[in-house]
């Protein structure tokens, strides 16, 4: 199977110049895909992408990794409904550092004889004059090319800066510039980019006489409508401080049924049994979930590690009432980030009777319907029933020295923290 042939059953092909196929079939090829510093971390959004040249590279080819810290500064007009807020050099080039660590879980930068790249536009861009710029790449497109592209007809009604409709003429200036030092003869993007991809593969044409092609994948969309990538908490980040691996592995499991076997073949490297196998799970039996569980299992893993992955497996047991002797401290206070919660020191903690904490944490009204719910057998602390609302509570029953989960029937928790 060839690469172009892998792309496509996993349906990851939304169109391509012709002789991309043949191309990517008979030679080794370097590709690049540029990705956008707006952010000091990649978001899920960008794994398709990401995915793509990893997979470029387990067939053989070299992979660019294009950082737009040059474009970054203009902003690409594609799919924007305006123009975005311009970031400062050094916020770009902070977030730029940012996506080399990001990068390594996917791209070997030392493999031979195709080892991945990463390079930024900045260094090129920064330094070119207007007028070269003007005379070297300006002169190659007209007005009337420019005006034809999607990204910039969209735009037009709603008013579109000067600045945002140069932007296709500086990534096509990039794959110029990429041809003629690394001899890279295909970029990628999504569907969105199209335009901006075969404007630099003509500006390498007229200027270098060279091979030049493009191939753009589907932009990823959810069937319930909702934007990918995107939570009531916000976007989905690869970068742990920003989304925790447990709720990363949790945005995975929440997959749509309609959804699940395209992720898994855009996004995890199972092949084509495994994933069949999957789909029919679907089918026959989805209230088990595997396909998601699976899909959860592999993308964590593949971007925070197996540990990670353990984890969050662990924690999400206990959000889906498992039990909490296995959990950690700081599982348990993953899970349970939102659900309302106290902090007290030890001493005020041992101070208190069960049904006193249990009146002081919400759970009822009052010291003394506190203690007819105890008495009906209604209150958990960690998993288990408590007794007598008359014991005191020490702090050698938190988890980990940390926390204490009271539960009130079946549902209404608690978290009691310990400062």
């Amino acid at each position: 199977m060839t690469l172009f042939e892998e792309f496509q059953w996993r349906d990851m092909v939304y169109d391509a110049t012709e002789g991309a196929q043949d191309m990517l079939a008979k030679e080794q090829v370097t590709c690049y895909i540029g990705f956008d510093p707006t952010a000091s971390s990649l978001h899920v959004g960008s794994l398709l992408p990401i995915m793509a040249l990893a997979r470029l590279q387990r067939f053989g080819h070299s992979p660019i990794a294009l950082v737009g810290g040059g474009t970054g500064m203009i902003g690409d007009p594609s799919g924007k409904s305006q123009e975005r807020t311009l970031l400062t050099i050094e916020e770009i080039d902070h977030n730029a550092r940012g996506m080399r660590a990001q990068l390594e879980r996917f791209l070997d930068f030392n493999a031979t004889p195709n080892a991945a790249r990463m390079v930024n536009n900045a260094d090129w861009l920064r330094t070119i004059g207007l007028l070269e710029f003007l005379r070297d790449t300006g002169k190659h497109f007209t007005v009337n090319y420019m005006m034809a592209k999607e990204s910039v007809k969209r735009r037009l009604d709603d008013g579109l800066s000067f600045t945002e409709f140069s932007y296709q003429l500086l990534q096509a200036h990039d794959y110029l510039h990429l041809h003629r030092t690394y001899g890279c003869t295909l970029q990628m993007g999504g569907s969105d980019q199209w335009g901006n991809i075969v404007a630099g593969a003509d500006l390498v044409r007229k200027v270098a006489q060279g091979k030049a092609h493009g191939l753009v994948m589907p932009l990823v969309t959810t069937s319930a409508g909702a934007k990918f990538g995107k939570t009531e908490a916000g976007t989905v980040w690869l970068d742990p401080q920003r989304t925790s691996p447990f709720k990363f592995y949790q945005f995975w499991l929440n997959t749509d049924d309609r959804d699940v076997v395209k992720y898994l073949k855009y996004f995890t490297w199972l092949d084509q049994p495994i994933i069949g196998a999957l789909e029919k799970t679907v089918q026959d039996a989805p209230e088990t979930r595997e396909a998601q569980r699976t899909l959860a299992r592999e993308l964590t893993t593949m971007v925070h590690g197996a540990a990670a992955t353990a984890a969050a497996e662990r924690a999400a047991d206990v959000l889906f009432g498992g039990s909490l002797k296995d959990a950690s401290a700081d599982d348990i206070l993953e899970v349970f980030a939102d659900a309302p919660s106290v902090t007290m020191s030890v001493s005020e903690l041992e101070a208190l009777s069960a049904a006193a904490l249990v009146a002081r944490v919400g759970l009822a009204a009052s010291n003394g319907e506190a203690s007819r719910v105890i008495q009906q057998g209604g209150i958990y602390l960690n998993d288990q029933r408590v007794t007598d609302g008359r014991a005191r509570i020490s702090a050698s029953q938190a988890i980990g020295n940390k926390v204490i989960v009271l539960r009130k029937g079946s549902r209404e928790r608690r978290v009691v923290r310990l400062a």
